[in-house]
């Protein structure tokens, strides 16, 4: 079909890309005339296809259309009109013209909220679902009839921004393609919009926006939000106009003790606490507000209010002087109408808008190496000056002035205190900085998440709703997870410092992948008839049932600690079980915020808990307590051992262990070589070597032993080790310091026993835990490091003499761990016996790494016992009750 696109905006110009891939001729483009020397990214995109642009400043006049902008439209020939973002009122000339009318892009779910704040209004009036519609363009305003609608569910906290961006624009753009084919195809509907249920809201302003204190926390609460961030919900309070942002009704454990603000109007005064400032409705109720801003334009912690301006002021060294250059010479680009751009200079009085934030945001951050800056900063730091102090501050790893944030405990569907209020500091592997304090939970604190996991087997709405309403409420918290998994990669490579884009496919991504499919599981897990003798004159008949065993106790580790839990947890829930969860001491920012989106995903309170802290007191409790019914643990074999003697003595519970592995890789000279040097790096550099089934030591067959080190040796110095969140960085820092430590000593260890240090051993000289690449060759049998397991990134090379099968075998099974293994070789009867011959769960044939949601993962011997993932891992988590009949 010929189009003509009328409209704006980065959603505009996606609406278009995708048009023209469809196969339809755009011919031409209407858009809003430049600002401040800035085109639209719309009509930059179709300037560089070649496509007609018009940028109209009005359409009409007098309440005429422009005879020569309808004659330049009609000479388009255009077939339909498709406006995806329009801000313009466009005439009935123009809109009837084409054969096929035209379409316009709503959102909201029509006729709900007719009007141009109808997200706004979404969230004001506290919907519970909102969406979008496609409707056919008439002479009304939102009245025409309908095409096509989408809904989605509206999260307790979302605001017109992440609403926008989780649903509303990335659904929306398909929608608009979708309601083009459907017209091509000659299918499109024309659904009368009904008038019942119609509104037309006014457009939300400043002044329209103050807050009426006489209603409900929730209907204040909606009201910040369903303005955030523009125009910005507002009140008068310490002779200025205050406005609020970032509100939340998640309030759990928050106690309203610190310094009073006054509010006239307002059923109580507002407490500003370390959390932020506590506001109360009219029925006593409480909400958070965590950003406030002043009268003066500046953006504060709302937990800072009474704390005044920031009493140091850096001196910036040499190196921060240009670099602070460079950043002016950023905001010279975006503010064109700024002739010098000076340390008052304000980003936002100076025209800039929200676009503008993000642009300036994602330059900053290629400026700087990938340093993690947010939307938000530049809000509390609006002026040159305090811009630059700020980006300093997080350049030098001390941008959190004033006390750490706190992230609690969760149990029984609450974020708590520990006993006590014992806390440690959870530290980024990158620089050695501070990322918060996190509660530590003590033994008392395990006692109550597993009496909170006791209730909700037992008593909750958990053990009472079908499997198939589990399973849904699995896929829900797995699309969650996903609208979140840049937010989860993220962490991963602050907590962990797991390099962000293996974090985003790997951690987050297999993470997503194992909760949608044992959701598949929830109603397929069922029990069988069994025949047996008969009870004559009198038959019988049994069958059995396949149960959740009740609580379970999950302790996981530091390498993945995102996608450890999942592999677990996603079981043991489709299963039926409850679960307490202990994330590892050095790791547990992602399992709090997969506590949070339980919460969102509408799991029932109790079935999931987090508590981070020390193995030896909250991993020893769980292991010991009679009410908890299964441990799953990974982990080293000598941890491993203990636990599985305590769930001995305590109460005979189940018990699956994923313990230590020296995995054995064999590369035969018959091997597509290539394949595998690249498989061979990824077999032990993968997570930086902190990957469970690396391959501990790889035997390499003589002929070809010297030119496979040569190749790896020069693939080793060509990646790139740095900060996890660059996107071109291959190698990050390792975990914690004391793992960085035992790395450098196993490799003192290799080298005094007489192995051949090809690279590496060393910790790289920059801020943060980073370790280099290492290669060691010439390992012989007795070595330290032929048996150990270094869990880091430290290659160990041994020869075998050609053709010698039998003997390498015996060399890679002369270990007491059986975790992985691997064989290169062209020879598939050669593979098939390596494979048969090899003890261990897993095998990779011409390949490594290859795990999948769907295949049983698990170890022999000391690497431990019982599986994760795949259909075997529910049995870990399910007990099989017979029951016979007779009749």
């Amino acid at each position: 079909m010929k189009i003509a696109v009328i409209g704006q905006s980065l959603f505009g110009q996606e609406v278009y890309c995708h048009l023209r891939k469809e196969g339809h001729e755009v011919v031409g483009v209407f858009t809003v005339p430049d600002k401040d020397g800035k085109a639209d990214p719309l009509g930059l995109e179709a300037e560089k296809d070649g496509v007609p642009v018009f940028k109209y400043s009005r359409w009409r006049a007098k309440g005429q259309a422009l005879p020569d902008v309808v004659a330049k439209y009609q000479a388009l020939g255009a077939e339909l009109n498709v406006l995806p973002f329009c801000s313009q009122f466009i005439p009935m000339e123009i809109i009837s013209a084409p054969r096929h009318g035209s379409i316009i892009y709503h959102p909201s779910l029509l006729p709900r909220h007719r009007g141009a704040s109808a997200i706004n209004w979404t969230l004001i009036h506290g919907d519970k679902k909102g969406g979008f519609s496609i409707f056919w363009a008439d002479d009304g305003l939102d009245t025409g009839d309908l095409l096509l609608q989408k809904e989605c569910e509206v999260l307790p906290d979302d605001t017109v921004s992440t609403l926008y961006n989780r649903f509303l624009f990335p659904e929306g753009i398909k929608g608009m393609v979708q309601a083009v084919r459907l017209i091509a195809e000659g299918k499109a509907p024309r659904l009368p919009q009904p008038e019942e249920g119609a509104t037309y809201e006014g457009i939300q302003k400043k002044e329209t926006a103050k807050i009426n204190w006489d209603q409900p926390a929730e209907a204040i609460h909606n009201w910040i939000r369903g303005n955030d961030k523009v125009p910005g919900a507002w009140t008068e309070a310490c002779e200025q106009k205050l406005t609020f942002f970032n509100s939340t009704l998640n309030t759990s454990g928050l106690v309203p003790e610190g310094d009073a603000l006054p509010i006239p109007g307002a059923h109580r005064p507002g407490v500003v606490t370390k959390a932020g400032l506590i506001l109360f409705g009219n029925d006593d109720k409480m909400l958070l507000v965590k950003n406030i801003q002043l009268e003066d334009g500046k953006m504060i912690l709302a937990s800072n209010f009474f704390k005044g301006a920031a009493s140091s002021v850096l001196e910036l060294t040499e190196a921060e002087l240009v670099t602070a250059e460079a950043v002016r010479s950023v905001w010279q680009r975006i503010l064109p109408k700024v002739l010098e751009v000076e340390d008052s200079t304000d980003f936002f009085k100076s025209g800039a808008a929200s676009v503008d934030v993000v642009r300036l945001v994602e330059e900053v951050k290629e400026l700087c190496d990938g340093l993690e800056l947010e939307n938000e900063d530049v809000y509390m730091a609006s002026t040159f000056g305090d811009f630059i102090q700020l980006l300093v501050r997080k350049l030098r790893g001390d941008d959190e002035e004033g006390e750490c944030s706190i992230d609690y405990l969760f149990i029984g569907g609450e974020f708590v205190d520990a006993e006590g209020a014992k806390t440690s500091e959870t530290i980024n592997p990158t620089d050695g900085s501070v990322i918060c304090q996190v509660s530590l939970a003590q033994v008392t604190d395990v006692d109550k998440a597993v009496a909170a996991a006791k209730d909700a087997f037992e008593n909750g709405r958990w053990g009472k709703i079908s499997a198939r309403d589990r399973g849904r409420l699995m896929y829900r918290l797995a699309d969650l997870m996903e609208q979140h998994q840049e937010e989860l990669a993220t962490i991963e490579a602050l907590d962990a410092g797991a390099v962000y884009t293996l974090a985003l496919k790997t951690h987050v991504g297999m993470s997503i992948q194992t909760f949608r499919y044992f959701a598949g599981w929830c109603d397929k897990i069922q029990g069988s008839t069994i025949p047996i003798n008969q009870a004559r004159p009198n038959r019988n008949l049994t069958l059995t049932r396949k149960e959740p065993v009740g609580v379970c106790g999950i302790i996981i580790p530091w390498n993945y600690p995102l996608m450890m839990l999942s592999w677990k947890t996603a079981a043991c829930l489709a299963a039926g079980n409850t679960v307490v969860i202990k994330p590892a001491q050095v790791t547990p920012l992602t399992a709090l915020k997969f506590a949070e989106l339980t919460l969102k995903a509408g799991i029932p309170k109790g079935v999931v808990n987090v508590l981070p802290g020390s193995g030896s007191l909250v991993g020893q409790r769980l292991s010991d307590h009679p009410d908890v019914r299964k441990i799953g643990f990974t982990g080293s074999t000598e941890v491993g051992k203990h636990i599985m003697k305590s769930c001995a003595i305590s109460n005979v519970k189940k018990v699956s262990l994923e313990l230590g592995g020296k995995s054995p890789l064999i590369i035969f000279a018959d091997c597509d070589l290539n394949k595998a040097v690249q498989m061979g790096m990824s077999s032990v550099f993968f997570n930086k070597g902190e990957n469970c089934i690396a391959a501990g030591r790889l035997f390499v067959e003589d002929s070809i032993h010297d030119e496979f080190v040569r190749r790896v040796v020069e693939e080793v110095r060509k990646m790139k080790v740095g900060n996890p969140l660059d996107r071109d960085t291959d190698h990050g820092p390792q975990n914690h310091h004391a793992h960085l430590v035992k790395l450098m000593e196993y490799c003192q260890h290799g080298v005094k026993e007489g192995a051949t240090l090809v690279c590496g051993g060393n910790q790289v000289p920059r801020p943060g835990f980073f370790f280099e690449p290492t290669v060691f060759t010439d390992v012989e049998d007795h070595m330290f490091i032929a048996k150990e397991e270094s869990f880091g990134p430290v290659m160990i090379i041994s020869r075998f003499a050609d053709g010698d099968l039998d003997a390498v075998l015996s060399r890679a099974n002369a270990t007491e761990f059986g975790l992985a293994s691997g064989v290169f070789t062209r020879d598939i009867n050669k593979a098939l016996y390596v494979s048969d011959k090899l003890q261990a769960g897993t095998v990779f044939v011409n390949t490594y790494n290859k795990t999948d949601v769907a295949a049983p993962f698990g170890g022999f011997k000391q690497s431990g016992f019982g599986k994760d993932l795949g259909e075997a891992a529910l049995n870990e988590y399910l007990r099989v009750k017979t029951v016979t009949f007779e009749y």
